[in-house]
C-alpha cells in the first residue's frame, strides 16, 4: 500500500504557489504584548493562547493558506528553562499545533469551498534559544549530533501534533542546515528549509548559497529551499543567486524591511521601499512557489501579497 503523499509536497509538485502568513510577533505586539523575554512570541502559548489563534484566523482571512506555528522559539530546552517539566514543554509545542488547526478549521466554516489550508510547524534556530542575537550571526559552534539532539523534540511533538510541514526557518549556519535535513530525513518528514543572509550569496555564518543548495539537494522530505526575515531587495537577490543552485521549489518571505539591532532588540526606520506584493511577480519568475512575510509584515501585506500572486 502505498503512503498517502505529504499535503504541502503535492500542492507544490501540482504547480500551485501557496501564500504564507506574515509576521506572528507583530501582530501580538499590535495587541499590547510585550515580548521582550527569551521566548519571545511562545511566551503567549503560555499566558493568551486563544490570542495566537486569532492572530492565525486573521492571516487565513487576508488569503494565506498555510498558518505557520508560534513554535518558532518554543524549544523544549527554553521552556524547561522557564520551570516547565520535560512533559509539560511537550504539551506547549503541541498545543501551538492546535491553535493552528483551530484556526483552519474555523476559516474553512466561514468559507465553504475555500482552497485547502495547511499548517506549518516552526522550528527556529539554536540561536533563538540563546535569546543572545547569534540567532542573526550564526556564529555558534555545535556539532551535528548537539544540532539534532536540541531539534529533534520539538519537530517530533509538532508532527505528532498534526503539522502537515515542518519550517526550519531563519537558519543562519550552513552546519545547522545540514543537520536539519539529516533530522528530516531520519523522521520521514516533510519540511521546507529556509535560511537568513549575510549578502546574496552568503548565509549569516558566512556559508556560500551555492554550496549548501548543492548539499542539499536530493535530500528526502525536503519539498522547497528558501529566504526569510532579510529585507525584500537583499531577498530578491538571494532568491536569484538560490534559484541558479538548485531545482527545488523555492521559498521566500521577507521582513518588511526595516533593520534590526539584536543587541537593542529595535527596530529602525525602513529603507527597503519594497513590498511583498510589489516583488511577487519577480519571485515567481524565479521559481518561488511558497511566498509571505516574516517581522513587521502584517495581514494587510499578506492579503496585498495573495492578490498580487493571484
Amino acid at each position: 500500500m502505498e503512503a498517502t503523499p505529504n499535503p504541502v509536497a503535492a500542492a507544490l509538485a501540482a504547480g500551485e504557489t501557496l501564500v504564507l502568513d506574515g509576521g506572528l510577533a507583530t501582530e501580538l505586539e499590535t495587541r499590547g504584548f510585550d515580548l521582550a523575554d527569551p521566548l519571545w512570541s511562545a511566551k503567549v502559548l503560555l499566558e493568551a493562547p486563544e490570542t495566537i489563534e486569532a492572530v492565525h484566523l486573521d492571516y487565513f482571512r487576508a488569503g494565506a493558506r498555510v498558518a505557520t506555528t508560534a513554535s518558532y522559539q518554543a524549544a523544549p530546552a527554553g521552556l524547561r528553562r522557564r520551570g516547565l517539566s520535560g512533559q509539560e514543554a511537550l504539551d506547549v509545542v503541541r498545543l501551538s499545533v492546535r491553535l493552528a488547526d483551530s484556526a483552519r478549521r474555523r476559516r474553512l466554516a466561514e468559507r465553504l469551498g475555500s482552497p485547502e489550508l495547511f499548517i506549518a510547524g516552526s522550528v527556529g534556530p539554536y540561536g533563538a534559544y540563546l535569546a543572545d542575537g547569534s540567532e542573526y550571526r550564526g556564529d555558534y559552534r555545535l556539532t551535528r549530533g548537539q544540532f539534532l539532539a536540541f531539534h529533534r523534540p520539538r519537530a517530533e511533538a509538532l508532527l505528532e501534533a498534526g503539522a502537515d510541514v515542518l519550517a526550519c526557518e531563519t537558519i543562519p549556519s550552513g552546519e545547522e542546515a545540514l543537520a536539519l535535513a539529516d533530522l528530516v530525513g531520519d523522521l520521514g518528514a516533510t519540511a521546507w528549509l529556509s535560511v537568513t543572509l549575510r549578502d546574496a550569496e552568503h548565509l549569516s555564518d558566512g556559508t556560500p548559497v551555492s554550496r549548501l543548495a548543492g548539499e542539499l539537494t536530493g535530500r528526502p522530505g525536503l519539498a522547497a529551499v528558501g529566504i526569510n526575515c532579510v529585507p525584500p531587495t537583499l531577498a530578491s537577490r538571494g532568491l536569484a543567486h538560490l534559484a541558479r543552485s538548485t531545482d527545488l521549489p523555492l521559498a521566500v518571505y521577507p521582513n518588511a524591511g526595516e533593520p534590526y539591532d539584536p543587541d537593542t532588540k529595535a527596530w529602525g526606520a525602513q529603507h527597503d521601499a519594497a513590498t511583498l506584493a510589489s516583488c511577487a511577480g519577480e519571485w515567481l519568475g524565479l521559481g518561488a512557489r511558497l511566498v509571505g512575510g516574516c517581522c513587521r509584515t502584517t495581514p494587510a501585506d499578506i492579503a496585498a501579497l495573495a492578490r498580487a500572486v493571484q
